[in-house]
């Protein structure tokens, strides 16, 4: 058996977690390849090291001192070395970032010093070998990722390599200049070297014993998901819920490879498994619930619109043509509405709402702002007679003012509009009414 371990930031925070990283890792002897982030808080008001890095590099290309700054990051990690007892240097992997930072690196090569130096420290305490994701991670030229390259680079290296230790969160280009993955990339990494290596378990450690049905700091002790599918995890992680980047989604799924959330400071907790596709009854009707703030309407009124064949693509095209995505579009016989990001929509609002009227004449426009989308999630919601009355119920008890409703055809999510000062309390009536 073959597992994959990826470590968040929170769990390599201090020598403290690394001890507990080394005991989770040396447990098992099927973890045999570890995906680590750069250190992350260890208290409340702390920086992660990734952000002292961001903050380095801008004041070195700026001509100004960076020299303390940098030597606070060094603390960091030689903080760590000595609690460790490590017998271990990284005096010319700091000269090599402070050559890097002088010349102009780039500020993806700065952020990904964290996780390269993250890495050597927790290679050398397991003793696990170390590989440059540098050198198995590609990206092209126009800093697209390479999957096909990155698995069969992966798969080469680590198929005579025992155990191994790649850091999170970059890779390379063709002419070597290091390009990262968004924030939270380092979930990325796990899943892409868990694919190339066709492991049987991806688990993913972080500072929460799984994903959990709804935001704590909405809902005081939300219950945990035991079982989630991944569409229903992309539904959720789409509108908010954060646990695991979207994007790691993709490597695993396709190989099918489940995914494992655990808490690195409960490792007896089972946390949260992410499958393709499961028998399992889950516990509650519906399996999550996330929401966004910061959204608008743009209610589009015209009569017979139902019959004027090409009417919806006129809408649309005024959106793409000023650089917009839209979230959702119900409609109506002589009504439709498509709901942007508020702070995209602003800027561009009149340029859309002139085209929209020159192509489509309608006979009027109305925006909208300040409204939340609330996504109810669940697959067993298809079977469940009556989820939509108990869902509107709530929010009616609640008195909560519903303004959109959109529900798509594979029956797996409701999506509700309310006006921002209510989406707290929407979020509520809704737990409430599915969650004992």
């Amino acid at each position: 058996m073959i597992k994959v371990t990826k470590f968040g930031g929170s769990s390599l925070a201090n020598a403290e977690q690394f001890k507990k990283v080394a005991d989770i890792i040396l447990a098992d002897e099927s973890r045999r390849y570890v995906v680590p982030s750069a250190p992350g808080k260890r208290f409340a008001e702390d920086v992660k090291v990734t952000d002292m890095l961001y903050a380095c590099y801008k004041a070195a290309i700026s001509g100004q001192e960076f020299e303390k700054k940098f030597d606070e990051i060094k603390e960091r990690y030689n903080g760590i070395i000595r609690e460790l007892g490590l017998d271990l240097s990284l005096d010319k992997e700091y000269d090599a970032i402070e050559a890097g930072f002088k010349g102009r690196a780039g500020r993806d090569y700065a952020a990904s010093r964290g996780e390269f130096l993250n890495g050597i420290i927790l290679a050398k305490y397991i003793g696990y070998e170390f590989v440059d994701a540098a050198e198995v991670v590609f990206f092209n030229e126009d800093g697209s990722f390479n999957a096909a390259m990155t698995n069969q680079a992966v798969r080469d290296r680590l198929e005579n390599i025992e155990r191994a230790v790649i850091p999170g969160f970059y890779g390379s280009t063709p002419n070597d200049t290091i390009k990262t993955f968004s924030r939270g990339g380092s979930d990325i990494t796990g899943s892409i070297v868990a694919a190339a290596v066709k492991a049987d378990l991806y688990e993913n450690w972080t500072d929460v014993s799984g994903f959990l049905v709804a935001d704590p700091r909405i809902i005081k002790n939300p219950a945990v998901i035991n079982t989630i599918t991944y569409k229903e995890l992309r539904e959720l992680s789409y509108m908010g819920a954060t646990v695991l980047h979207e994007d790691a989604i993709f490597p695993v799924r396709k190989e099918g490879i489940p995914i494992n959330i655990k808490n690195t400071n409960a490792p007896e907790d089972p946390g949260t498994m992410i499958v393709e596709s499961t028998s399992k009854k889950p516990e509650h009707i519906i399996t999550g619930i996330a929401g966004k703030k910061g959204f608008s309407a743009v209610n589009i009124e015209k009569d017979m619109m139902n019959s004027e064949i090409g009417f919806g693509r006129k809408v649309l095209e005024q959106f793409e043509k000023n650089g917009l995505s839209f979230e959702h579009m119900p409609s109506g016989i002589d009504t439709m509405t498509v709901i942007v990001q508020q702070s995209e929509f602003e800027s561009k609002e009149q340029e859309v709402l002139a085209g929209i009227h020159r192509n489509t004449s309608p006979d009027s426009i109305e925006i909208e702002a300040g409204l939340a989308l609330i996504a109810v999630v669940g697959r067993a919601m298809k079977s469940a007679k009556g989820t939509a009355f108990r869902i509107f119920e709530a929010l009616a008890k609640s008195d909560v003012n519903v303004k959109m409703i959109d529900q798509g055809s594979s029956e797996l999510n409701i999506i509700i509009g309310v006006h921002e000062e209510e989406f707290e309390k929407a979020l509520q009536a809704i737990y409430s009414a599915f969650v004992k």
